[in-house]
């Protein structure tokens, strides 16, 4: 079983440990999953007691549902689809036409979980593109149950001055746009019970100062979950979002200097999270465990506390 294959070809030293330095990789943007050196994101198992890991265990919390994923290639997307598909989901996932390799992979990764999984690959920044999902998803899937506007980038700028206005708004049709056009789009064919997560970041709340324009895109989600929840709850569908801190995933090596990375674990726990730890908490909020909870963000930070 998948579950074992990944645990077993990383290993419990490939586990996080507090005070754990990521090893120091580059890669070209988008960044791959698949060429990421060890330690490999965990996509399907969390940690547990002994530091060690363990296999998500699944309650058919999602059973019939269908979801669709942006940026569900790798990193966290991926364990969303994976963890989705042992709940019982359903999905279509959307990537970059690049990101091929890895979506390939997460489509597998869902199969072998017992369920359908169909990918995408279009450019979201063209909000015909986000149509363009829709319409594959309601041909595909046959519905949407789940939203997870998940997809997004970032650059390092240490100062406004150098802040290119088109790094500006490339990071912002990227990052927050897409969020609006695909639930817009989405929402007539969404009925009650459905549900709407974006994921947003711990940096909306600290204001991290060499990310300000995914930094500003990040707070622009929060606000965006806040005043849509409102709008839709009418409807009988909730709108959440997530705000992970540092995460081991692709967009990590593609995106951040040398500095940043030899960073990464500075947070309370001492350690990066694993993707599949973050997409724990998108499960939670797609199935009805969390029935009583809409416009609200929830926080896998490693402990940094946001008052958020």
């Amino acid at each position: 079983m998948q579950e074992y294959t990944e645990r077993s070809s990383q290993g419990n030293s490939s586990q996080f440990k507090p005070g754990h330095e990521i090893p120091i990789q580059h890669q070209k943007k988008p960044g791959l999953q698949a060429d990421l050196e060890q330690p490999k994101p965990a996509s399907s198992c969390i940690p547990d007691e002994e530091g060690g890991y363990q296999s998500y265990k699944a309650a058919g919390k999602l059973v019939g549902k269908r979801a669709v994923i942006t940026g569900g290639d790798s990193g966290i997307g991926r364990a969303i689809a994976i963890l989705f598909a042992m709940e019982g989901a359903t999905s279509l996932i959307v990537h970059l036409p690049e990101e091929d390799k890895d979506a390939q992979e997460t489509k597998r990764r869902v199969e072998e979980a017992g369920q359908e999984c169909h990918c995408l690959a279009t450019d979201l920044r063209k909000r015909e593109n986000c149509r363009r999902v829709i319409d594959a998803a309601l041909e595909k899937l046959g519905g949407i149950d789940i939203l997870i506007n998940n997809a997004g980038t970032q650059n390092m700028i240490d100062d406004i001055k150098d802040l290119e206005e088109s790094q500006w708004e490339m990071t912002f049709d990227t990052n927050i746009h897409p969020f609006y056009y695909l639930s817009k789009y989405a929402l007539p064919h969404m009925e009650s019970g459905s549900t709407i997560i974006n994921c947003a970041s711990v940096n909306a709340y600290i204001g991290r100062p060499d990310l300000l324009d995914y930094t500003s895109t990040k707070g622009a989600i929060v606000a965006f979950t806040r005043g849509l929840s409102n709008q839709q709850i009418k409807n009988g569908i909730r709108v959440n979002c997530v705000c992970p801190g540092p995460v081991w995933t692709p967009l990590i090596p593609a995106t951040m200097n040398t500095s940043a990375m030899e960073q990464f674990s500075s947070v309370p726990m001492g350690r990066p999270g694993q993707p599949s730890e973050i997409a724990t908490c998108f499960v939670f909020l797609a199935s009805m465990d969390s029935s009583y909870i809409s416009g609200q963000c929830l926080h896998p930070n490693g402990g940094v506390v946001v008052n958020g």
